[in-house]
């Protein structure tokens, strides 16, 4: 009976000593350093559509250096670069993302740089101050470390993924629509231009048919859509192109507001 206890006791101490000697193992997160960025230019940054193939800023940034009970990390390290206006702080609905997997700097051309403020929805031919910094992480967002922030400031240009309609206007037209399919759809199915590049309308849509988009009012020869015809991805929205074939409305019928957006090449659909 003895011997039993005996090799009882021993069989717990050598799980108690493994148990240990595993917590002793384990790779605890113990932080790591704010990178620091810096930029070169800075100040206000000159954009022009003919030079938007010429590099115009190069970010740079030291490494986070994540410390764990273990050491410094080997783990690739994932940088972001976001944008946004001077005062957002990096919180407003416009704010902008550049992926840069695992380099310590990088550098924007022109048109990227007008891309990213284009993409933000601000108004072409003014300039606005902007900010930018880094978000460093490992992984699926974990570990998340920012920088400072900088300031440049910069000119935005009008630069479209689809070329604008010549007319200066828009029409959407299909059986999706209470007139079906007509070149000289009725004025309640012309959109409102909100602004150099993107247009608006609401109107009613029924769900499972299709429709299209005219700029010329009384003419098939022209027109705005989609790269396959009735493409179930598109339903809420996508690219979109000159020529094309037709769009499938939503499965629910109902009031639906649709916004073409020339500079980023995309329309959407929202259920009102």
């Amino acid at each position: 009976m003895k011997n039993i206890i005996k090799s009882l006791i021993g069989v717990l101490l050598v799980l108690a000593f493994s148990s240990c000697k595993k917590d002793e193992n384990k790779d605890f997160y113990q932080g790591g350093t704010p990178p620091v960025l810096s930029a070169t230019p800075t100040g206000n940054i000159p954009l022009a559509i003919a030079a938007k193939n010429n590099n115009i800023i190069t970010f740079n940034w030291t490494n986070p250096n994540y410390n764990f009970s273990t050491g410094v990390s080997s783990q690739n390290v994932n940088y972001t670069l976001q944008f946004d206006t001077v005062g957002a702080n990096f919180t407003s609905p416009g704010l902008q993302e550049v992926s840069i997997s695992k380099d310590l700097s990088y550098t924007m051309t022109v048109g990227q740089v007008n891309a990213v403020m284009g993409k933000m929805s601000l108004n072409f031919d003014q300039k606005h101050n902007m900010q930018v910094r880094i978000k460093s992480s490992l992984g699926m967002n974990s570990a998340v470390i920012y920088s400072n922030s900088i300031n440049f400031s910069a000119t935005n240009y009008l630069d479209v993924v689809v070329p604008l309609p010549a007319s200066g206007e828009l029409y959407i037209t299909g059986d999706a629509l209470p007139s079906g399919w007509t070149n000289a759809p009725p004025p309640s199915q012309k959109f409102t231009r909100v602004s150099v590049a993107v247009f608006e309308i609401t109107v009613p849509l029924l769900g499972g048919k299709s429709y299209t988009f005219l700029p010329v009012w009384n003419s098939w020869d022209y027109k705005y859509s989609i790269k396959t015809k009735n493409d179930p991805a598109l339903v809420n929205g996508g690219d979109f192109q000159v020529g094309g074939e037709d769009i499938l409305a939503p499965a629910a019928s109902g009031n639906y507001k649709i916004s073409v957006d020339f500079v980023k090449g995309k329309f959407t659909v929202t259920k009102l």
